[in-house]
C-alpha cells in the first residue's frame, strides 16, 4: 500500500482534524513519557504482563462482567482455580484474559496478516462463549446473527458483512503507513459496529486496538492500558462514543477519535502507575 492510496489519504485527513490532532499529540506525548520510565529500562516484561492483567479486567468490565484486577491477576498467574462450571460473567472474564494475553503474540502479524490475527484473537476470546466451536475464529455465515452492541443497530449480514470485514482488514494493513491512533481507533469501532463474529466482538475489538497501538510504535513497551482508558469515564461514555461513530456522521467519527485519544492518554497514565508499582515491588 503506497502513501498515495485513497485509504491512507482519508485517514490522514481525519488525523488532521484539530480536535483529533490535539488528542493524538497528547496521547503520543504521554506514551513517550511512559516509554522512558525508569522501571522500564530492564523490567518491561514484568510491567507489560501487569498491563495485560489490568487490560483484561477493564475489557471484561466493559462487557458487563464485574470482577477485580486481583482476581484476574490470580487467574493469569495460575494461583486461582477456574470454575468447572463458569457462569456467563466468568466466561467473559476468561475470554478477556485469553484475548489480551494472545495480543502479545500478534504484533508482527496484525498488519501483515490481519485476517489471521483476527481469527486467533476470536478463538481466544470466544472459546467459552460460543455455542458451537465451529463458530470460533471465523466470521458469521448466513443465518447467524449477533446480539452484541444492539444500540448500534442491526449487525450487517451477507455481502454487506463481507464488504465491511474486507474494509477492516484493509485498515489493519494500512497501519504501517497511516496515522496509528486513527487506524487503531477506527478498527476498534468497525469491529464493534460490524460484529463479524457471533459473540466476543467487544473483546476482540479492544484486543486488536491494544495490538495495533504496540505494533505501530505508539506504545512499543505494551505497558499502556488502553482498555482501562476506555472505561475511565464509565461504560456509558464508551458506548455513547461508539454510538456517535455509527449514527453521528462526521462529527460523531471525530468524537470517537477524540475519545480514543483521550482513552490512550488515560491508558498510558495507568501504565505509568503500573511502572511505579513494578519499581516499588508492589503489584496489586
Amino acid at each position: 500500500m503506497s502513501d498515495s492510496s485513497p485509504l491512507v489519504a482519508a485517514l490522514t485527513q481525519l488525523a488532521a482534524l484539530p480536535e483529533v490532532a490535539a488528542a493524538s499529540d497528547h496521547a503520543r506525548e504521554v506514551c513517550t513519557q511512559l516509554r522512558w520510565h525508569e522501571a522500564l529500562r530492564r523490567r518491561i516484561p514484568e510491567a507489560s504482563a501487569e498491563s495485560r492483567v489490568r487490560g483484561a479486567w477493564a475489557s471484561a468490565e466493559l462487557d458487563g462482567a464485574r470482577s477485580t484486577a486481583s482476581i484476574v491477576r490470580e487467574i493469569m498467574m495460575g494461583s486461582r482455580e477456574r470454575s468447572a462450571d463458569p457462569d456467563p460473567a466468568e466466561r467473559v472474564i476468561h475470554g478477556a484474559i485469553a484475548a489480551t494475553a494472545e495480543s502479545e503474540h500478534l504484533r508482527d502479524l496484525v498488519t501483515r496478516s490481519p485476517g489471521q490475527a483476527l481469527a486467533r484473537l476470536h478463538t481466544a476470546a470466544a472459546a467459552q462463549l460460543v455455542g458451537d466451536r465451529d463458530q470460533l475464529g471465523r466470521p458469521r455465515i448466513e443465518g447467524e446473527g449477533c446480539e452484541e452492541f444492539a444500540d448500534l443497530g442491526p449487525a450487517p449480514t451477507g455481502a454487506e458483512l463481507r464488504r465491511r470485514l474486507d474494509g477492516i482488514i484493509e485498515l489493519m494493513r494500512s497501519a504501517s503507513e497511516a496515522p496509528a491512533l486513527v487506524v487503531a481507533s477506527i478498527v476498534h469501532a468497525e469491529i464493534a459496529t460490524v460484529r463479524p463474529f457471533v459473540v466476543g466482538n467487544g473483546l476482540v475489538a479492544r484486543a486488536v486496538e491494544r495490538t495495533l497501538i504496540a505494533a505501530t510504535g505508539l506504545d512499543p513497551t505494551g505497558v499502556a492500558v488502553p482498555e482501562a482508558g476506555h472505561g475511565h469515564e464509565g461504560g456509558p461514555a464508551y458506548l455513547g462514543s461508539l454510538n456517535g461513530y455509527v449514527h453521528g456522521g462526521s462529527p460523531g467519527v471525530s468524537l470517537w477519535l477524540k475519545h480514543c485519544g483521550d482513552s490512550l492518554v488515560a491508558g498510558a497514565e495507568e501504565g505509568w502507575r503500573v511502572a511505579e508499582s513494578v519499581r516499588a515491588g508492589r503489584l496489586g
